[in-house]
């Protein structure tokens, strides 16, 4: 006799990965048993949910409808189940999230004792890069994100703004000198950050009066890591503009030290992202209720956005 509940959250995650190797592998069982899953599920129905092919996977209008019913029913139980045990202690399961590692290695990280002293049978998988994710494909349950959201499919709980600062090496400083204004700054040399969603070096930017102003430096060294970029400028490799939170331990050490303090970079927004129309799982607002609670205490971390949006609009204007 087919176990339904089974069935289902197994066809739900071969839709999602579009991928019957990618599912299985979230899922713990072997491939060959995901596809007797499905196969028994079309039989049960007397219907084809998916059509397969040896180079791709689609969903038939059937399956399509089946899914979004599907979806639906799993997150009515995982609520139901949650709400009858009144007390979130007994959530279980896995989660699967990404962060940056700035983020991770500042905040989440160091209080992930507290997280499962709260919730002892949820177990995380986390995935630390500054990459851009696919959460429909890759099963990634929710991700925390810098900047604005450039997914229309994503929903996200906006947990404030990380401050940044400008900084160099004592090395550095003492071959170049330290720039006394951004005239000056031009001058200088940058360890490039590539941006994750676009792929292109980020400026350096500041506030000045109120307004944000992008300054262009240039650099023989390009990263896409919030650890190279930093590894690079404790170097003496080039000017850096890292997220404070990363950078305080080697400020305070005098690794690094900071320049321009009166003009500010702008700050940029930290969000947690999930899957748009889909009832959020009682393990994932676990867990963003708990994100929200450890970013309200964070060091160098803002709640207000709204003088950030403004800011942000000034660089990026529409």
């Amino acid at each position: 006799m087919i176990d339904r509940i089974t069935a289902m959250r197994t066809f739900i995650r071969i839709v999602d990965t579009n991928s019957f190797t990618r599912a299985a592998e979230s899922l713990n069982i072997p491939r060959a048993t995901a596809s007797t899953i499905v196969q028994n599920l079309e039989a049960l129905l007397g219907t084809a949910l998916l059509v397969r092919t040896t180079r791709r996977l689609s969903v038939t209008p059937e399956g399509a409808a089946y899914y979004e019913r599907c979806a639906q029913i799993l997150a009515d139980i995982d609520e139901m189940e949650a709400s009858i045990r009144h007390a979130t202690d007994n959530l279980a399961g896995r989660l699967r999230i990404e962060m940056p590692s700035a983020v991770a290695g500042a905040i989440v990280l160091p209080a992930l004792d507290d997280f499962h002293a709260r919730y002892p049978n949820l177990d995380l998988a986390i995935g630390v890069s500054n990459r851009s994710v696919d959460l429909v494909s890759e099963a990634i349950d929710c991700s925390i994100q810098l900047g604005e959201l450039p997914d229309s499919n994503l929903v996200a709980k906006h947990l404030g703004t990380l401050e940044h600062v400008t900084c160099a090496s004592p090395d550095y400083l003492a071959r170049h000198g330290a720039p006394a204004d951004l005239a000056e700054l031009r001058a200088h040399v940058a360890v490039n950050c590539v941006s994750p969603h676009n792929g292109r070096e980020c400026d350096f930017d500041f506030e000045v009066d109120g307004e944000a102003l992008s300054v262009k430096l240039n650099g023989f060294i390009q990263v896409s890591d919030e650890q190279a970029y930093l590894s690079c400028g404790l170097q003496g490799l080039g000017l850096i503009q890292p997220a404070r939170i990363a950078a305080q331990p080697y400020l305070d050490s005098g690794l690094l030290r900071e320049v321009l303090p009166q003009w500010k970079p702008v700050p940029m927004p930290v969000s947690v992202a999930y899957v748009k129309n889909r009832r959020v799982s009682p393990r994932v607002r676990a867990f963003v209720d708990w994100l929200a609670e450890l970013f309200e205490k964070a060091g160098h971390v803002e709640q207000d956005l709204s003088h950030v949006r403004q800011l942000l609009r000034g660089l990026h204007p529409a």
